[in-house]
């Protein structure tokens, strides 16, 4: 084996948990080219991985909602570059019309992706000339794993290697500041995801006792407003000012803790191998959380807020001596 293209186009948190594929590939393959197929709003996550050889991006999220001419014309390069190899394998790990509609243009007599009753959309069954078996019965991201170690033919072994490096920061995001910096990420792309601004006031003002420097990030103009909010309640907290992806991808690698809900950018640190904590308040942990011995865990059943006091002991298994319960609550690997 030779080439194989990875598609998997949006969005940053699944692009980030899908990024280990490569390297149980290349382990697998030793030699083997492995290219990814990504939307360009997320190309330079991919980027940073340091397995993937090629990556190809054309604005496709952009131009659905401008239907710009300029980005028209990018996709339409995009296409010619995508055609430029052969590939052996085009493993389609999204599964919905735009995903399947890259592996269909692609060069490859073998474009595998899912069942039809495990597709995101079912249209894009159009493009495959075989599938994964049955969606395995384990968390989304290992899924993936195991369902490109199926169409491939190898078996999954040890936990996901992300091996991303970032770019290195023109100045230490965090130079002036002696004490450990945790990052609450409160911000979600839904309402229903979110956790009540009072619960975090309360840790941040517990993190701040404890010697944190507690930074908040945020990206649109209500997610400011909150970020204030929050601020105004932890004394010697900050509100950060608006960064770019790679920027507040930097700023997580500065930090301590990063304690968050179920977002991108905790996923994100979650890969960075930083002590992390995901709050889940209405998407399922079991599908999409995270979880490394020590390191990383989530908390929430998906269906309700969690205590303020979960999130306590979730920190204080990740960033401080576990207790019983918590060893017990932390036993699984990611």
């Amino acid at each position: 084996m030779k080439r194989v293209l990875i598609v998997k186009v949006t969005s940053l948190g699944d692009i980030v948990q899908a990024l280990p594929v490569v390297a149980d590939i290349k382990r697998a393959y030793p030699g083997v080219q492995v290219d990814w197929a990504a939307d360009e709003a997320f190309a330079e996550v991919v980027q940073w991985s340091q397995s993937v050889d090629r990556v190809l991006c054309a604005p496709l999220r952009r131009f659905k909602k401008a239907r710009r001419w300029g980005d028209f014309r990018a996709i339409a390069a995009s296409i010619a570059e995508l055609r430029a190899y052969r590939y052996d394998f085009i493993i389609d790990i999204h599964g919905v019309y735009k995903s399947a509609i890259i592996a269909f243009l692609a060069r490859s007599s073998r474009r595998i992706g899912y069942q039809s009753q495990d597709l995101g959309e079912r249209g894009a069954a159009f493009a495959y000339t075989g599938r994964f078996g049955p969606r395995p019965k384990c968390n989304a991201w290992h899924g993936m794993r195991i369902s490109t170690g199926e169409a491939l033919g190898y078996e999954v072994e040890g936990p996901p290697i992300y091996n991303l490096r970032l770019p290195e920061p023109a100045r230490p995001p965090f130079e002036s500041i002696s004490a450990p910096v945790a990052a609450l990420f409160h911000a979600t792309s839904k309402d229903d995801k979110k956790w009540p601004s009072t619960h975090w006031a309360a840790v941040g003002r517990e993190l701040t006792q404890r010697g944190f420097h507690v930074v908040l990030p945020w990206g649109s103009e209500g997610e400011r407003a909150e970020a204030e909010q929050i601020a105004s309640q932890v004394p010697g907290s900050a509100v950060l000012p608006k960064m770019s992806v790679t920027g507040i991808a930097q700023m997580i690698d500065a930090c301590a803790l990063v304690v968050g809900t179920d977002t991108g950018f905790v996923h994100l640190a979650h890969a960075l191998q930083k002590r992390t904590v995901m709050i889940f308040v209405s998407t399922s942990p079991a599908h999409c959380g995270i979880e490394s011995p020590f390191r990383s865990i989530s908390i929430g059943d998906g269906h309700s807020v969690p205590p303020i006091s979960a999130a306590l002991e979730a920190i204080d298994y990740v960033h401080g001596e576990p207790r019983v319960a918590d060893l017990q609550h932390g036993s699984t690997t990611a």
